[in-house]
């Protein structure tokens, strides 16, 4: 598979180049940034030192790849198909958020839900990170029916969330030893998280409550999420193995989980627990692999035809 990238200098495509490059069946034809035309990618990804001599390029043939992953930001890609007109053939997987309502023939790109869409799609758009994670926690009770009441959300995200540009709160002076809330009851993934259950579960009117903080650590997204429920701990335990069986990378674990198991894999992981009418589901990802590039290469392998997990097998960093 020739590959192309758009965006090339951000944190989610140097991820996607280092999971690229080891990748069996694909090849990089290009990786495009006008600011660093002409540098070597170890320059802006040192972590790909002795791994690739490629280098930036600000020139670029879409008819010479077969698929194309859009890594700039939010609002951009929406533009460049207006300046730049696409192959028939050329099959596309966008990780910013243009097109995550499924307009303009994008498929919303969560395997765990949509795999046989993706399977038959040519674009996909790629989930946000802390909707990833969210929605794995709710599907099974979405797809049973057993979203009955309001729900309640905690997550906590790296700084890497906030994409490779500087601002006051990713400044490592600031974010070290220190935790803060943003975008409380309003953070933007709540739109595709609302869409995706209710369209599994249209009875499901409730609320959700999402309070968004940013953690002391660079990668990774934990998610505490509670509702009311009538099932018992069994009940939901059976629910959620039964849902995720032929879910390659999401497991559900009897034991409770931490970040460290997640982070540098393609994994998620959930567990459950049952506190009076409380259930309560805590879930793990790396935001910037299952949460973004990973999840994109997994569609990928998907769209044509491959095994999900082709590429994809990534040690954790717990030890």
């Amino acid at each position: 598979m020739r590959i192309g990238i758009i965006g090339g200098a951000g944190y989610t495509a140097g991820e996607l180049i280092r999971i690229l490059l080891n990748h069996p069946y694909a090849e990089i034809v290009f990786i495009h940034s006008t600011s660093n035309a002409g540098n070597l990618i170890s320059d802006v990804h040192s972590g790909l030192l002795g791994e690739t001599d490629l280098r930036f390029s600000d020139r670029y043939a879409l008819d010479a790849i077969d698929v194309i992953f859009m890594c700039s930001g939010h609002g951009h890609s929406h533009q460049y198909w207006i300046d730049n007109p696409r192959p028939d053939s050329l099959k596309i997987i966008d990780l910013a958020q243009d097109f995550r309502d499924e307009s303009d023939g994008y498929v919303y790109g969560l395997p765990e839900q949509n795999f046989n869409r993706i399977s038959n799609a040519s674009r996909i758009a790629n989930p946000g990170c802390f909707a990833t994670a969210i929605q794995l926690a709710l599907l099974p009770l979405a797809f049973t029916g057993n979203l009955t009441d309001e729900i309640h959300i905690t997550g906590i995200t790296g700084s890497t969330g906030a994409g490779v540009k500087p601002s006051p709160t990713t400044h490592f002076c600031w974010r070290s030893d220190n935790i803060s809330i943003y975008k409380a009851f309003k953070h933007q993934h709540l739109t595709e998280i609302n869409h995706t259950l209710q369209s599994i579960q249209p009875s499901f009117t409730g609320k959700i409550n999402f309070i968004p903080v940013r953690g002391d650590f660079a990668r990774g997204i934990f998610v505490m999420a509670y509702l009311n429920s009538s099932l018992t701990i069994d009940e939901a335990n059976k629910i959620y193995n039964d849902y995720y069986t032929n879910a390659p990378f999401t497991f559900v674990s009897e034991r409770n989980i931490d970040l460290k198991q997640v982070i540098n894999t393609n994994n998620a992981l959930v567990h459950l627990e049952k506190h009076d009418d409380k259930l309560l589901i805590t879930a793990a990802i790396d935001n910037l692999l299952k949460g973004a590039s990973g999840q994109a290469v997994q569609n990928m392998n998907i769209m044509f035809g491959l095994d999900q997990c082709t590429g994809l097998r990534l040690k954790a960093s717990a030890f």
